[in-house]
Parts: C-alpha cells; sequence; structure tokens
C-alpha cells in the first residue's frame, strides 16, 4: 500500500471547511492532512481543531508553507482571483496542485498553468465537484439511454440547466466585491457550463446576457446571466441543439427548477439540488461520507419524465428515480490515483480551460449584444 499522500489546505472559509478538508479526513489511506494555511487561527490547529478535533500543521502563509518539502499535495480554496498565483507558486515549488473553480482568472492564464505542471510531471486537477453531483449523474445516464429504452427522450434538441435562488441581498463577502473572476457567471456559471461541456463537446457559438439584476452593489458584479450554448446539426447530430444555462437570484420557488430536457419523444423536468452541500455542512465526523446514505437525494426531489406514444398523441408521465448518490468523494479519489498510479484525470485541464475561454466569449457576447463564434478550443 503506497505512503498517503502528504497535503496542505490553503484557504478554510467555506470552500477549505466543507468540500476539501472533510474528504482528505475521510480518505486517511490516501492523503494525510499535514497542514492548512491560517492567517490568524483562535485555537492551535485553528478551525480544522475547532470542528474536527484534529490538529494539522497551520501556517499563516502560502509561501511559508511551500517551504516545507513533505508537503506532496496543495489544495487552492482560496478567493477567485488568488487562484492562479497560489496554484503557480505551489507548482514551482514542486507541488501537485488541486485547484477550486475558477482556476484562474482568464483561458490563458490557465493555459499557462497546464502547460508549467506538464513540465514538471505534476498533477494539475481543476475541482468541479458538480460532475458528482446525483442529480447530473443521473441525467448522464438518462441522455445516453439507447434508443430502445422505455425512457429514451429521442433526439435532444434543448438542454435548460439552472442554478437560480431567492438572494435579495449581498452576503458581505469578496464575491460582492469587483475582483477578478468574480461575479455569478464565474462563480456558478463555471460549472453549469463545465457540465454542458462534458456532456455534449464544444459549442458552435454562444449569445449570453450578463447583468447585476438586482442593482445592488457594486454594478460590475453580475448576479444574473442567461449563457446560450448552439450546437449545429451535423453527422453526429440530427438535430441542432440548444443549451441554455441560467442563474437568477430572485427566483421564488419552493423547489428550484434545475433541469429541462427536450428530445423529440419527450421530456425530462427536474427540481431541487444536490444535497451534498447540506450533509457537509452538517456532518460531525467526516467518516460520515462514507456513510451509504451520504448524498442520496429525497424521493420528492425525483424527475419527471413526459413521452408521446408511437401514435403521436398520447402522453404518458413518469417518476424517474435518481438512482445515483453525490459521489464527491469519487473526485478524491480520482486525484489520489492520479499523483499515485498515474490513472487517467476525471476532469482535464484542458476541459477547464476551455470552461474558461467560452467564459470569455460569454461575456463577449453579452457586451456586443450578439452571437459570437466559438473556435477549436
Amino acid at each position: 500500500m503506497s505512503k498517503p499522500i502528504e497535503t496542505c489546505v490553503v484557504g478554510v472559509g467555506l470552500a477549505g471547511m466543507t468540500f476539501h478538508v472533510p474528504f482528505i479526513l475521510a480518505l486517511p489511506q490516501l492523503f494525510t492532512l499535514h497542514s492548512v494555511v491560517e492567517r490568524n487561527p483562535k485555537v492551535q490547529g485553528g478551525k480544522v481543531q475547532q470542528r474536527f478535533g484534529v490538529s494539522p500543521k497551520v501556517y499563516p502563509s502560502i509561501e511559508e508553507a511551500l517551504l516545507e518539502p513533505s508537503i506532496e499535495l496543495v489544495i487552492v480554496a482560496t478567493p477567485n482571483d488568488t487562484h492562479y498565483g497560489f496554484a503557480k507558486a505551489a507548482l514551482e515549488a514542486g507541488k501537485h496542485v488541486l485547484v477550486d473553480k475558477p482556476v484562474a482568472e482568464s483561458a490563458a492564464r490557465a493555459q499557462e498553468l497546464g502547460d508549467l505542471a506538464k513540465s514538471k510531471s505534476l498533477v494539475l486537477y481543476a475541482f468541479q465537484n458538480r460532475r458528482w453531483d446525483s442529480d447530473y449523474l443521473s441525467l448522464k445516464g438518462l441522455v445516453s439511454l439507447p434508443e430502445s429504452h422505455p425512457e429514451n427522450l429521442g433526439h435532444i434538441f434543448e438542454f435548460e440547466s439552472h442554478f437560480d435562488r431567492y438572494r435579495p441581498g449581498l452576503k458581505g463577502t469578496w464575491k460582492d466585491k469587483t475582483l477578478p473572476a468574480a461575479g455569478a457567471l464565474y462563480d456558478l456559471g463555471t460549472h453549469l457550463i463545465d457540465q454542458a461541456y462534458a456532456l455534449f463537446g464544444r459549442p458552435d457559438a454562444v449569445t449570453a446576457s450578463i447583468l447585476n439584476l438586482r442593482g445592488v452593489g457594486e454594478e460590475e458584479v453580475d448576479d444574473t446571466f442567461t449563457v446560450q450554448l448552439s450546437y449545429e446539426r451535423d453527422s453526429s447530430r440530427q438535430y441542432p441543439l440548444n443549451v441554455i444555462l441560467r442563474s437568477a437570484p430572485l427566483s421564488v420557488k419552493t423547489q428550484q427548477l434545475r433541469y429541462v430536457v427536450r428530445g423529440t419523444r419527450g421530456t425530462y423536468t427536474k427540481h431541487g439540488l444536490d444535497t451534498q452541500e447540506d450533509h457537509l455542512k452538517m456532518i460531525s465526523s467526516p467518516k460520515a461520507i462514507l456513510c451509504e446514505e451520504f448524498g442520496e437525494e429525497p424521493e420528492y426531489l425525483n424527475g419527471k419524465i413526459e413521452k408521446i406514444l408511437a401514435d403521436n398523441e398520447t402522453i404518458t408521465k413518469t417518476t424517474v428515480p435518481t438512482l445515483h448518490a453525490g459521489g464527491y468523494v469519487e473526485l478524491f479519489q480520482n486525484l489520489g490515483a492520479a499523483i499515485r498510479a498515474g490513472a487517467e484525470l476525471a476532469v482535464k485541464w484542458e476541459e477547464a480551460t476551455a470552461v474558461l475561454r467560452i467564459i470569455e466569449l460569454a461575456i463577449e457576447s453579452s457586451k456586443t449584444k450578439a452571437t459570437v463564434r466559438i473556435p477549436a478550443l
């Protein structure tokens, strides 16, 4: 059995304490939480000691942490505008890196990081955890069903994906500030674009509307977006495909819309959101991540399929269970296998770079109020 990977988590805010530290602690056969970077810990061991009862070494800065030769993996879980700088410093120090999304403030900088990692034979991994959402995993299975399957939707011509909520005011964090890679598109849109890219590949064009709908806070920080990705008819696609990605902060619903998938023989509709984030905020021990019920979705959030029968008149309605529990732990298992055994990355760095390029072109589209072609990425 290989030695666990000595890991340093940079940042102990929501991202670090919810999405990273618990998984490192839950997988001791793969990782050891060597240290964290926390500027002003209140107790020895800092926030990790206060919540989980373990005391990693605490560094006040990433610069000091990177001087420690035993650290093999650095997890960057800090504000968006620091991702590039911290990831670059860690790579230059010879460390493998897992970096939160967006991985940089531009596609060019993401490409630079990718080239640096390759030159040093280091693993550079984009934290696109929502590829392991329960609803996305089930959706991925649904859209790949063979034509003979009773739940097959036919040829998909429209895919709609939402991260909506009701939040009329600001949260008072760095996310409300005019900083590089700030705003809803870089925050939530990164996930939606990544999921669409993983499902359907590179789109041909983008048309976008990005704005500060609420009119609160700094005007330059967007809180709302609609991004339409267009896929033209080709040899592999009988019908053109429109992918519509949306986020709105003033959506009043008890269960927010998540997906609508329209095909030539049926429509799939899904409400609600993956439960893993809520579970991670409540767990008393990281061991809970490995319990069978972790990440399971309640039945009331099951999706619905409406299908047209062979007579082209009769429509049937079926409830579709969410068959997959959420599996963020699989991202960390893949990361560990990539570092120790050279396993293929489930999230390719080139994909994370492509997502940023699509965001840049969406911003151009919104500013010019025009559709923008997407070149080979």
